[in-house]
């Protein structure tokens, strides 16, 4: 549906960071760099950034954004990169019953207060 999102954030060096480790599990890794002009965009395709932070206003907080994981081990290893990165747990990996029986989640929030979830629908 969506060709690519963007998030703006307080500070580019910081999150690019951030996001660089808590995404790497995913295979997202940065594929566009205009740090220059204050944003990086991230993709699993080295030619298709689908993710962009920008040190840009207006920033808010509470965002969520969403990552499609292939299974729940990589769920989890988001999680774990995302608190080794310095993100804050808002939900640790686990079966989301209120959502639907596979909806296999992890939240973490990021250095701008944004929540950031990776999620498997797949069953095991």
């Amino acid at each position: 549906m969506f060709d690519h999102v963007g998030l703006n954030v307080a500070d580019l060096a910081t999150s690019r960071r951030f996001f660089e480790q808590a995404l790497e599990p995913l295979g997202y890794r940065v594929v566009m760099d205009f740090s220059e002009y204050g944003a990086v965009g991230f993709g699993t395709d080295a030619h298709k950034p689908e993710f962009w932070v920008g040190a840009r206003d207006p920033r808010g907080t509470g965002t969520h954004v969403a990552f499609a994981a292939a299974d729940r081990a990589t769920v989890d290893g988001f999680y774990s990169a995302a608190l080794a990165a310095g993100g804050t747990d808002n939900g640790q990996p686990g079966i989301r019953h209120d959502y639907h029986p596979t909806y296999y989640g992890a939240f973490v929030i990021d250095p701008d207060g944004n929540n950031i979830e990776a999620v498997c629908h797949a069953p095991e």
